[in-house]
């Protein structure tokens, strides 16, 4: 059988999870199988709120909202030799990322414990959800939830489903010089420079003018 040409190559999308202070890759969460369907939903940040606000109605104080909703599939049993302990290590790293690590806990308790009255939160990894070379997007996890389908003979889950959502971290959350900032400024840009191959005059709608 012949290989793929290597544009027709399918290009995998998952999680990378980065040192915020650093901007190193910590870990690499492919997907085993790219998502079937995917839902955006965007909110625009616009100034005016009431109708008849002539001065604020086309003013944009920030970036949209954007959230992204996709269901991610996980199945250990064709390679079980690459799964010693099934999907278990794969959905422990996916969950970690919303938690406080173990050290930070112990440490926040210390602190505590030495009358420390105000004891900053540990700050997680940077999520970046990839999506191919155009959508690679800093994000916040807003909902996780696993289905496990099936399970080994010591219980560790062999194939699962991971609904997950996230909301697209802005410059207004991270800021410009923030590495994730500076990922999410790239990734609206790429949109800009989509965007003007678009070019139709107002007559392929039927119209003289507007």
């Amino acid at each position: 059988m012949s290989a793929f040409p290597e544009s027709l190559i399918p290009v995998r999308g998952g999680f990378v999870f980065v040192d915020p202070a650093l901007g190193t890759v910590r870990k690499t969460i492919p997907f085993q199988y790219n998502p079937d369907t995917l839902t955006r939903t965007l909110t625009p940040q616009g100034i005016g709120k009431e109708p008849g606000d002539r001065l604020e109605a086309l003013r944009l104080k920030g970036p949209a909202h954007e959230s992204f909703k996709f269901d991610a599939e996980f199945d250990a049993t064709a390679e079980p030799d690459k799964y010693p302990d099934g999907l278990y290590p794969v959905l422990s790293a996916l969950e970690l990322s919303m938690y406080p690590t173990v050290a930070a806990l112990q440490y926040e308790n210390a602190l505590a414990g030495a009358g420390v009255l105000e004891v900053a939160p540990a700050e997680s990894p940077l999520t970046v959800l990839v999506l191919g070379p155009k959508r690679v997007v800093p994000v916040q996890i807003t909902e996780f939830s696993v289905v496990e389908e099936f399970f080994d003979q010591a219980l560790d889950p062999v194939r699962a489903k991971v609904s997950v959502g996230v909301r697209v971290l802005t410059v207004d959350d991270l800021g410009h010089t923030h590495h994730g900032g500076v990922l999410y400024l790239t990734y609206q840009g790429r949109k800009e420079a989509f965007a003007q191959a678009v070019s139709n005059p107002i007559s392929s709608l039927g119209t003289p003018r507007v």
